[in-house]
């Protein structure tokens, strides 16, 4: 990790921790079928095997011994599972607190760079809605820690929300052009959601003050809502059927050929590999 990004890392963790927010400590288990005596690649190995065979209360067990011994990435998957309900009962404050401890104490090993620029993103994903009772909706420093995972570490959906925020006006001021830049950037790397919202402004062409590029536009909106999650698919239905009531036919068959072709072409790329 870069000197400079590690500073800053230590800086937005630092805002967080003196705000109140205290380091999460986990509870050995007496009762774990795990040996903690382990390293924490063994543990983070043996929970992660257990994961997947769906054995997640083993699972759990070897990720935390994992976590005390320091393995971010142990540390990054009890958060996610806190964050999910995913073989622990929700609570979202127990992972921002591990998230947080992620931010805060990162190490030099470029390996790490994922687990560190995920916990940021997921940190801002926290502090723009907030956690009742615990950590109040903050918009500006939200898209302070965006921005960082980015920039510093290019993570595609940090790159997603921060576009999103500068395209709303959300903890600062507007600014479509830069949010295109964004969201092109996240678009490049296949974040769905970035495909969508990228294309319907190629689309509209006014909201980012550009020429319309309809064909592009809503060939990029039709390829985004067919790789969509069922949690992304009805809003990015909603743009795509708005820019295709308006297009020609010309358009969309045009657009439908194009989005096609790309979705074919990486399949293909997909199964080579």
């Amino acid at each position: 990790m870069r000197t400079s990004s590690r500073f800053v890392l230590v800086l937005l963790a630092g805002a967080l921790f003196s705000a109140g927010c205290p380091a999460t400590a986990f509870a050995l288990d007496p009762d774990a079928i795990v040996d903690p005596n382990a390293s924490s690649l063994e543990l983070f190995s043996h929970g992660f095997q257990a994961y997947k065979r769906g054995e997640k209360d083993v699972a759990f067990k070897s990720l935390k011994y994992a976590a005390q011994k320091g393995h971010r990435g142990a540390l990054w998957k009890l958060a996610r599972m806190y964050a999910d309900g995913d073989g622990v009962p929700e609570d979202d404050f127990e992972a921002f607190q591990i998230f947080e401890q992620i931010v805060r104490e990162p190490d030099n090993s470029s390996a790490d760079n994922a687990y560190v620029a995920n916990a940021v993103t997921a940190l801002a994903d926290y502090l723009r809605r907030g956690i009742p009772g615990h950590v109040n909706v903050d918009l500006p420093r939200a898209r302070q820690f965006y921005f960082h995972a980015a920039s510093y570490f290019g993570n595609p959906k940090a790159q997603f929300e921060l576009g999103r925020m500068m395209l709303e006006g959300e903890g600062g001021r507007t600014n479509p052009k830069q949010a295109a830049r964004w969201l092109k950037l996240a678009a490049s790397k296949g974040h769905v959601g970035s495909q969508a919202l990228f294309g319907y402004l190629l689309f509209d062409g006014k909201t980012i003050s550009i020429t319309p590029e309809p064909v592009r536009g809503l060939a990029m909106l039709t390829m985004a809502l067919k790789r969509a999650t069922p949690a992304d698919k009805e809003w990015i239905r909603n743009l795509q059927e708005q820019a295709f009531a308006v297009s020609s036919e010309v358009t969309r068959r045009t657009a439908q050929s194009y989005a096609e072709q790309q979705l074919a072409s990486a399949g293909a790329i997909a199964k080579s590999n």
